[in-house]
């Protein structure tokens, strides 16, 4: 888990833990009956939706998505600039090599293609095809979690019903009437902290992620594109940089002799060259992606 994360599970559990210690009745908002039919009620709705491969698939990707944070566009575009310088200096076969040594599938998958020798509309009929692909599966799961949302306070209303009705057959009897009460009462609650601290959060969190991903995936597909055409490497950099907001472009400005220099280093050690930059996006971006 990373640290913002961790920042905000404690958020989360600092308030209402203090808001039950506060009032001094902590022990009546624990209620397991009330916990139950929240929690059975919103995974029976979802495996009546859902297929159980898919909700499987859900929970990867919420692991993924706290665990393993996806490479930043400033590492793919370095990357970029390396295989492209060099790209230059030993020819496009050469990117077989540096395709072996990726980590991130999809730029793996996108070396490859171009190596092959495919034009470049379908190359990039073939990545955007991916990335639409990615997205959807993306969508689905997202969908699942704000399903979720929807379900969880839908089940503390009817667990609130079952207290009120448990509540009128044991009228005559204060015992049944104190027993039923809590549950009518944080089964709302439950529910209702469930969808806007849990599954909501979740569902924005894959969407946060995937829009980061699929810039990622534009950068790599136009990228690779570009470097089958073995542009001029500062042609490059400033048609990548175009994707980061002003103040994060590093490449643009590097003078012609420090290109030169770039491309010089690129000759006498290519390989070893192009291969730090992806090693640096590494297992975690591999991971990141579903």
């Amino acid at each position: 888990m990373n640290r913002h994360s961790a920042i905000a599970i404690a958020l989360f559990s600092g308030v209402f833990l203090a808001g039950f210690l506060v009032q001094g009745n902590a022990a009546l908002f624990v209620n397991a009956t009330a916990f139950a039919i929240v929690a059975c009620g919103t995974l029976g709705a979802l495996f009546l939706c859902y297929p159980a491969a898919d909700l499987g698939a859900a929970l990867r990707v919420t692991r993924n998505l706290y665990r393993y944070p996806p490479p930043t566009s400033n590492e793919v575009i370095h990357t970029l600039i390396e295989i492209a310088l060099h790209s230059r200096a030993k020819g496009v076969l050469a990117l077989e090599t540096v395709s072996g040594q990726s980590t991130l599938t999809f730029l793996k998958r996108a070396l490859a293609l171009l190596v092959d020798g495919l034009r470049e509309d379908e190359l990039a009929e073939i990545l955007h095809a991916e990335m639409a692909h990615f997205r959807q599966r993306r969508a689905q799961i997202e969908r699942m979690f704000r399903q979720a949302a929807l379900f969880a306070p839908a089940f503390g209303v009817a667990g609130s019903v079952v207290g009120l009705i448990d509540m009128l057959a044991g009228i005559t009897e204060p015992g049944v009437i104190l027993g039923s009460i809590p549950v009518a009462l944080v089964s709302p609650l439950y529910g209702i902290v469930a969808a806007n601290s849990l599954f909501f959060p979740i569902a924005e969190g894959i969407h946060a992620k995937t829009e980061k991903e699929l810039l990622i995936h534009k950068l790599i597909a136009d990228g690779v594109a570009v470097i089958g055409r073995e542009p001029n490497p500062r042609r490059l950099a400033i048609m990548l940089e175009s994707f980061l907001t002003p103040s994060a472009r590093t490449l643009e400005n590097l003078s012609l002799n420090e290109l030169r220099e770039r491309l010089r280093e690129a000759r006498e050690g290519g390989a070893a060259r192009a291969a730090r930059p992806l090693s640096r996006i590494g297992e975690a971006a591999a991971r990141a992606r579903t």
